[in-house]
């Protein structure tokens, strides 16, 4: 199926890794030109370098995402070098461990930068191009939203920010043509989770336990999976669909884990 993306010019927070890799190679794939914004030049470059070598289109911009001036600058960036912005994918973020009992004031709001206030910035500084090209905003959000995991207040917080956001910012560019959606992520393999697993005893057999509880197939999701939803989200073949939030995940958040599936 043709997605209508080439040439389409889509800002990629947090591109250079994990999920946002994912949808960087997806979109380039698809003939779109996917600009990663991310803290770090060398991580970016990887990326583009493969995606290059290829001979599909992509571009970065330096940004730290957690400054706001530094948000503004990016969009302003690719605004003057593209012309338009077709599109948005807010993914950066991190599940950072600050809970109610051991965080405090300071880390609490760190937190939020990290993982909630660039994803309005972005879309709020896009906007006038977004509004031009009718274009689709994309949240990446997790399943702590809905199920909780203990000691992330600050992540927990910001993707129950970015679940709610996703459906104020449906129904207040309606009248603009741009429609907004989530795709909710629970436990997808990258190698921010596989860093975490690490740290664990017996990391093997935490995996198993973990994929166990996963209904479809036992398995982790992968950043493919996360990413061909992604841009079937923000491409013309879905007109019609706006703040929904997609899970993504095996079945992981809504189904029943004690299933057996014969």
């Amino acid at each position: 199926m043709n997605l209508n993306l080439t040439d389409k010019i889509i800002i990629v927070t947090g591109g250079a890794k994990g999920i946002g890799e994912g949808i960087v190679h997806a979109l380039a794939a698809e003939g779109a030109i996917p600009v990663i914004i991310g803290r770090s030049e060398e991580d970016n470059l990887k990326v583009v370098e493969a995606i290059k070598d290829k001979g599909l289109k992509v571009d970065h911009v330096v940004a730290e995402l957690t400054r706001p001036e530094e948000c503004k600058e990016a969009v302003q960036i690719v605004t003057e070098r593209y012309g338009r912005i077709d599109g948005v994918v807010n993914n950066a973020g991190v599940n950072d461990g600050v809970g109610l009992e051991n965080g405090d004031y300071e880390s609490f709001m760190a937190s939020l930068h990290k993982s909630v206030v660039h994803y309005y910035l972005i879309a709020h500084y896009a906007l006038p191009a977004l509004k031009i090209s009718k274009g689709a905003i994309l949240n990446i959000t997790s399943k702590t939203a809905d199920t909780g995991q203990g000691n992330t207040s600050g992540y927990a917080a910001s993707n129950g920010a970015r679940n709610a956001l996703t459906r104020e910012w449906a129904v207040e560019l309606l009248k603009y043509g741009i429609r907004v959606n989530a795709v909710v992520v629970a436990e997808c393999w990258t190698p921010l989770y596989e860093s975490w697993i690490s740290t664990l005893p017996n990391p093997a057999e935490k995996r198993l336990e973990i994929e166990s509880k996963i209904p479809l197939g036992n398995r982790m999701t992968t950043t493919e999976e996360i990413a061909n939803t992604v841009i079937f989200l923000l491409s013309d073949r879905s007109s019609h669909t706006t703040g929904q939030l997609i899970y993504v995940d095996g079945g992981y958040v809504h189904l029943d884990r004690a299933i057996n599936p014969l």
